[in-house]
């Protein structure tokens, strides 16, 4: 549960850091990302999801 939490803030500090330094960037991305069909966000989502699965358990498994 502790790595769930840092990794969630982890994520918030990095998202916030990219909206800090590339606010148009940020905001042309977010309407892109607003346009997109539903399944190929799921798709997305998806394969992020399995990806940073893949990312925890290799570190894990490497670092110990």
């Amino acid at each position: 549960m502790k790595d769930l939490v840092a990794a969630l803030g982890l994520a918030l500090a990095i998202e916030g850091l990219l909206c800090a330094a590339f606010p148009s960037a940020m905001r042309r991305a977010m309407q892109e990302a607003s346009q997109t069909p539903m399944e190929r966000m799921r798709l997305v989502g998806l394969l992020s999801a399995a990806a940073g699965v893949v990312v925890v358990g290799v570190v894990r498994l490497l670092l110990g």
